[in-house]
């Protein structure tokens, strides 16, 4: 289990700790059935070969739920996620490590919250963001 993070404990500027993911052919497949994104050039390599790609492409949506579970297991049991978003720019490939990372752009407190919005990415194995998001999350006070 993470330790928790504070509101106190964050700057701007702090990076998010880096979430590495490996997605595998079977990992796409499970995220078909549970996201009805059933689209071939997903699983299918000549029907992505045939459609000008590389080959066989990670979910955009996978994409973002990565994003989200750098966050969730940054901010600790006690914060929550707020928003999160991302726009897919670049491709990603099975078997390929994908690294999720994040900065701290901006802190404030509202309405009694503490909130946290961070820029958020995934970069491919050449250090090319594919995926720029953003996030917004609540973190505890340690008082």
């Amino acid at each position: 289990m993470a330790k928790q993070v504070y509101f106190e404990d964050v700057n701007i500027g702090s990076e998010i700790p880096t979430l590495v993911k490996h997605p595998t052919p079977r990992q796409l497949v499970k995220w078909a059935g549970a996201s009805g994104d059933y689209y071939e050039i997903h699983y299918d390599k000549d029907f992505a070969l045939n459609n000008k790609l590389p080959g066989t492409i990670v979910h955009g949506w996978l994409h973002l739920s990565f994003l989200g579970q750098m966050m969730t297991d940054w901010i600790g049991e006690k914060g929550t996620l707020v928003k999160l978003g991302a726009s897919y720019r670049g491709m990603l490939r099975p078997h390929e490590d994908l690294f999720c990372k994040g900065k701290v752009t901006k802190k404030y407190t509202a309405a009694g919250k503490n909130y946290i919005e961070a820029e958020i990415w995934v970069e491919n194995p050449s250090g090319e963001k594919t995926t720029p998001g953003a996030a917004t999350v609540t973190l505890p006070a340690r008082k």
